[in-house]
Parts: structure tokens; sequence; C-alpha cells
């Protein structure tokens, strides 16, 4: 069982980072900040806008910089950093601000209490404020959920959140082969086919627009629809991957 002190630096964050040199300092700051934050694992996938000098500078002990020698994806990233982590609990923090590193404590209090192996934080479960952004964007969102949730027998609100936070030996014991943003699905999907004991608590959400640096698009979304029916169980016992070659050809995705 996890220790519950609120002192207790019992957290790895692993944040996936592309040219955000904007938010990059703010959202380390705001990272280390956090009682709970033992390490902060931050995966540089390419960037080519200043933030590896950026990263270049930071001191603090608890922050590990891996570059990626180019550009392969938000899944990939993740990958790396999940490979690294060393600590009892592991969170997803992107390197902008839409998400609040002050909510770590509420996001794995869960885990903390020995009631679930991994927690999600849903944009769409509390009444914390949310920037009001693109109505299409919600649809997309709750559409996929709706989606992933028919694939995995689950009742998410959420499940495209950045907020998932697990037990190292849950996350580091699967298997994950998606470089984009086709990762949050097929996480999903493998974290239900494991039968992990899985909660979801409200979070707050500021999110950006594609002109402040947003980078998810409808591409995404119909990979994201392919991973939802592949990694599922019954994808993987019809072998749904026989069709990747059909949807590379409609998202210009990478396998």
């Amino acid at each position: 069982m996890v220790a519950t002190q609120s002192s207790d630096p019992c957290l790895s964050v692993v944040m996936p980072c592309f040219n955000e040199q904007a938010t990059i300092e703010a959202v380390v700051a705001a990272v280390l900040a956090s009682p709970y934050t033992g390490e902060l694992v931050i995966v540089d996938d390419g960037s080519t806008d200043g933030t590896r000098d950026t990263l270049a500078t930071f001191s603090d002990p608890r922050v590990v910089v891996v570059l990626q020698p180019e550009n392969r994806g938000k899944g990939a990233a993740l990958r790396t950093g999940f490979e690294r982590v060393t600590h009892p609990i592991v969170i997803v923090q992107d390197a902008d601000l839409e998400y609040d590193p002050a909510e770590f404590g509420q996001v794995i209090q869960p885990i903390l209490d020995d009631r679930a192996d991994v927690v999600f934080g849903s944009r769409f479960l509390s009444g914390r404020p949310h920037r009001v952004l693109y109505f299409w964007h919600s649809v997309g969102n709750k559409f996929l959920t709706t989606v992933s949730n028919m694939f995995t027998n689950l009742n998410l609100t959420d499940m495209e959140t950045c907020y998932k936070a697990f037990r190292r030996e849950v996350i580091q014991g699967i298997t994950l082969e998606e470089d984009r943003f086709g990762i949050e699905p097929e996480m999903t999907a493998k974290l239900a086919a494991g039968r992990w004991r899985i909660f979801e608590v409200g979070i707050s959400y500021s999110g950006r627009t594609y002109e402040e640096g947003k980078k998810i698009g409808w591409r995404d979304g119909m990979r994201a629809v392919f991973c939802i029916v592949a990694y599922s169980p019954i994808g993987q016992r019809w072998r749904v991957k026989r069709l990747e070659p059909i949807v590379l050809t409609l998202t210009g995705a990478r396998a």
C-alpha cells in the first residue's frame, strides 16, 4: 500500500514535450511545487523552438530530461518516460498549462487510499472551472469515450484525458505501441483488459486554441477510433490490425 502522507514525494510525473517554449518553465515550476512530486521525467520529442535550451537550465535534482533524436509523437515520448520512472505512482502531465498540477493530490488519492490501481482525471465529471472553447471538440471527446466504453465495458466520462495516474507496476507491465495520440485509447483498452481497479475524479481544465499551440487534429480522431477497436479484446480476436493499411492511407498516421 502506498503511504498516504501529503508530504510524501510518492509521484513520478512523465511530461512529453514538443515545442512548448512559451509554457515549459511555468508548468515545470508548478509540477515541482507539488508536495507529491518525487521526480519529473521530461521527454522532449524533437523540439525546434528553443524548448531544449530551457530544459538545459533546470537544476532541480528531481528533473530528468530525455532528448528524443527526432519528433515521433506523444505515445513514443510516454513510452520512453514510463521506462524511466522509479516512484510508486506515475502520472502524465502535458507540457502546456491545460491541466493544473495543484490537483495531483485529488487525482492520486484513490491510489493512496488503496482503492484504485488507475485513476482518470475527468474534465466532464466535475463542477470545477473549465475554459469555454470548441463545441465540436467536446462532442468528439464524448463520442470517442462512448465508443471506447462499448469495447472495454468501462463507464468512463473522459477517456482522452491527459491526467491518467497509475501504480508504477501497472503501467510498466503494459506493452504500448502507439506513437501519437492513439496512445490514449490504447492505454485505456489495455488497462481494461488487465481488470485493474479504475477510478475517475473530476478535474479543472484550461484548454488551448490552435493559435496557442493545440496539436491534436481530425486525423488523430480517426486513428483513435481504429485504436479503440484494434486494442480491445474483440479487436484482438478479430485481428483488426489487418485494416491498418486502409487507416494509414486515410490518416497519414504512422502504424
